[in-house]
């Protein structure tokens, strides 16, 4: 069976996330595997902070106005995200497999690393302020609980969260 990177995104991956996944194993043959969350509980600090912190002001401004997605937007708009991805990683030449998760998505890795054969997760966010300071992000909470090694990328950057 072939080693299996997971990749749990909040995001479409640009072509340079994929760039820097498949860089991490040149010359590898593996299987990929994308998560992507139905977001739709979102914590109001931690949201605000985060689209303050960078700069974000009339998304923050749409959090403190309560414009949360409804459950079957938010399905929707994370099913787009990961037809994205996965053509992203069609055009960089690799095959990749996926799924739209629950708000919570450890409990889809937790399964992914029972039944499947995971190398590693990679997570590709965008900076939080918040979960980022206080190691409650969905990467440390994975180290925290699974026994995988487990990459934090920035979308976008090749920066380390």
């Amino acid at each position: 069976m072939t080693d299996t990177i997971l990749v749990l995104t909040e995001d479409t991956l640009a072509p340079v996330d994929i760039d820097h996944l498949l860089s991490l194993h040149e010359g590898e043959t593996l299987a990929y595997h994308v998560l992507v969350p139905a977001d739709t509980a979102r914590n109001l600090l931690s949201s605000l902070i985060d689209h303050l912190s960078l700069g974000e002001l009339h998304d923050a401004w749409e959090d403190v106005l309560g414009r949360e997605p409804e459950p079957r937007e938010a399905r929707a708009d994370a099913e787009q995200q990961l037809r994205g991805s996965l053509e992203a990683f069609r055009a960089a030449g690799r095959q990749a497999t996926g799924e739209v998760v629950d708000d919570d998505p450890l409990p889809a890795l937790r399964s992914a690393v029972a039944d499947l054969e995971i190398r590693e997760i990679a997570v590709i966010t965008y900076p939080h302020a918040v979960a980022d300071t206080f190691h409650r992000d969905w990467a440390s909470r994975a180290r925290d609980e699974l026994r995988v090694p487990v990459l934090h990328l920035y979308s976008g950057t090749s920066e380390l969260g």
